[in-house]
């Protein structure tokens, strides 16, 4: 229970801050409705727990080739944050919330979990968070690590659970202008952070 307890406590701390994939969930939320956005949560909450069972157990083998080709990892990760900024940027926001079809509801779930889990910094942000909790090499404890991962689910979930909850209680209040401007900034953020993941390649 305390395991449990503890991956509780990290999925959601790490859930919290929000960068450009959190930004890029809420405008998902604003602009196709709190369902969408919330599945784009799921899809960051799987990766972030399948990357803390990874970080735990200490699998090497996967956490190396994701460090190896973490510049090529990188490239598709920037590139892929420059486009969805544009596309953010350019698109119109419906007047009203479209409801989301299974097709999207797929396609919120799953680019949101191949970005956050590509990412290196994702399973070395676990071993950062692990070491200053005291969190134990589970390596061999599959069951352990089992619980941990479901902790860090958990917690994520949690946060995204509050989140879309408040953006359904905001929604409408917001008007079609007041949401246009929310989602050009937000695309112009999200693409500038791409853009500097790529300039960072150069160095």
């Amino acid at each position: 229970m305390s395991l449990f307890l503890t991956g509780l406590a990290i999925g959601f701390v790490v859930a919290v801050p929000l960068g450009p994939i959190g930004l890029l969930c809420i405008n998902r939320a604003l602009s196709r409705g709190p369902a969408y956005g919330f599945l784009s949560g799921l899809g960051v909450a799987t990766a972030d727990s399948v990357s803390a069972g990874i970080a735990a157990l200490g699998l090497t083998l996967v956490s190396s080739f994701l460090i190896s080709y973490q510049i090529w990892l990188r490239l598709l990760g920037g590139f892929f944050l420059c486009v969805v900024g544009a596309r953010t940027f350019m698109e119109r926001p419906p007047p009203q919330a479209t409801t989301a079809g299974i097709g999207s509801i797929a396609e919120a779930y799953g680019t949101m979990f191949l970005v956050t889990f590509t990412h290196p910094g994702t399973i070395l942000s676990f071993i950062a968070i692990y070491a200053g909790w005291g969190v134990q090499n589970l390596s061999g404890h599959y069951l352990s690590a089992a619980i941990l991962m479901a902790g860090v689910f958990g917690g994520s979930v949690l946060w995204w659970v509050a989140l879309s909850a408040a953006l359904l209680m905001l929604q409408a209040k917001f008007t079609l202008e007041a949401l246009r401007w929310v989602q050009k900034a937000s695309g112009m953020i999200i693409a500038a952070v791409g853009l500097l993941v790529l300039l960072s390649l150069g160095r």
